[in-house]
């Protein structure tokens, strides 16, 4: 059995060199006068790393195939399309009950039963076409962003591919090599944001198409239909950048300083676009790249895309509010008397019972520690007094101290005299 190729699953240059059979571009010379050799080599690697880069960043700002169901019997879509039928069958069982029930009421009854039955078949008919719809926008949405971000010469990443082949200063290849591995960290972040989120929006919107059933309420369809597109449109954001792309044209290193510009823009599409979480994970972004290093101007392009903010959180569960009987019943003594035409008067303001208002505060008293302690820090930081400077001879302490004295033989003040008895 004859022996196999050793140098088979070799490619490119390293197979042409196991087989003896390999020369520099520029012919051999043995005097090292062709131009070629290991240098032309190298130098067409590095081109090559570039190139790569560039493909795998078109491919995870705007991927062809995403990681939501194409179709609407993907077992995962299958159980939540499942519940979302179910679940408007259900509620249409129980509009059919209640007007049956009132069917007393003639027409309005009759209008409800129809449009929840017509809004019902409606919602079942949209769940299962959410997919699909889902999978055609995304293409459409990729084919549009690759047109108009890597389509012509005009745009930014043609450009950089062409001044990569026409620019033989290695130092600006390598400026550019490390804005676009950079830019591939933020590109891939991106990337898992927005597959993560389209696909648990996919995945909730039999349950949200549901809602239509009780008789056309689309607020809830709307909203997640904003969300949802919110996420698929965010690529877009980046085209920003490329009316500034003739600007700098032939130049890598000015395109590198675009690419700096895209990363704060990716970045600022996660804060505003990916729901629910984009501040948190653009800020940890933030606090990554702030914690490993000390260039102001990578601490300033970070900020730009994840600035400060403040949350707003849901107030823990808390004892209901109730009127005491004296409260209640001076309500509703306002109320009876109001019906016979007699004027109410002022209504009065209300306030915690004295046991009520010591259960409060002993509830929220770690909370009110922990802010009284912030603010005396800070007014303590605030108050303290700066250092002053060395002071000059020159500089004096008090208006007799800034008079100058007089000068040699010059006469002095004129002596006071007591006044006239």
């Amino acid at each position: 059995m004859p022996d196999k190729d050793p140098c088979a699953l070799i490619k490119g240059i390293a197979k042409k060199m196991c087989e003896n059979d390999w020369e520099p571009e520029g012919g051999s010379d043995p005097d090292g006068g062709g131009g070629g050799g290991i240098t032309e080599g190298a130098s067409g690697h590095v081109k090559d790393l570039a190139e790569s880069l560039i493909k795998t960043l078109r491919g995870l700002l705007a991927p062809k195939a995403g990681w939501a169901p194409e179709e609407a019997d993907n077992p995962v879509y299958a159980q939540f399309l499942w519940l979302g039928q179910h679940l408007a069958v259900a509620i249409l069982i129980c509009v059919i009950v209640v007007c049956a029930l009132t069917a007393w009421q003639g027409a309005p009854r009759l209008r409800q039963l129809g449009a929840s039955t017509g809004w019902t078949l409606a919602a079942v008919a949209g769940m299962a076409s959410v997919p699909g719809v889902v999978m055609l926008l995304n293409r459409a949405v990729a084919s549009a962003f690759t047109t108009a971000f890597d389509s012509d010469q005009s745009t930014l990443l043609k450009t950089i591919s062409k001044d990569l082949n026409r620019d033989g200063n290695p130092v600006a290849i390598l400026v550019i090599i490390s804005a676009l591995v950079v830019a591939l960290a933020f590109a891939a972040l991106v990337f898992m944001t927005r597959q993560l989120g389209i696909l648990v929006f996919v995945c909730m919107a039999p349950l949200v198409l549901a809602s239509l059933a009780r008789g056309g309420d689309t607020s809830a369809v709307r909203a997640w239909a904003m969300r949802l597109l919110g996420l698929m449109f965010a690529p877009f954001a980046l085209l920003l950048v490329s009316p500034f792309v003739p600007m700098v044209k032939g130049s890598l290193v000015m395109e590198a300083v675009l690419l700096v510009a895209a990363d704060a823009l990716m970045l600022r599409m996660i804060f505003h676009g990916i729901p629910y979480f984009g501040p948190k994970i653009a800020g940890a972004a933030r606090g990554f790249v702030e914690s490993r290093t000390t260039n102001p101007l990578a601490r300033a392009v970070v900020r730009a895309g994840s600035p400060d903010f403040y949350e707003q959180e849901n107030q823990p569960r808390m004892p209901r509010t109730v009127d005491t009987p004296g409260r209640a019943a001076h309500q509703d003594r306002g109320v009876l008397f109001a019906a016979y035409g007699i004027k109410q008067q002022k209504q009065r303001s209300s306030r915690l019972t004295t046991a009520s208002a010591i259960d409060k505060s002993q509830r929220e008293a770690p909370r009110n520690q922990q802010l009284i302690e912030a603010r005396r820090a800070a007014r303590a930081a605030a108050a303290q007094p700066t250092t002053p400077g060395p002071r000059t001879p020159a500089q004096g302490r008090g208006p007799a101290a800034r008079t100058q004295a007089p000068a040699a033989g010059a006469p002095g003040p004129a002596p006071v005299r007591p006044p006239n008895p």
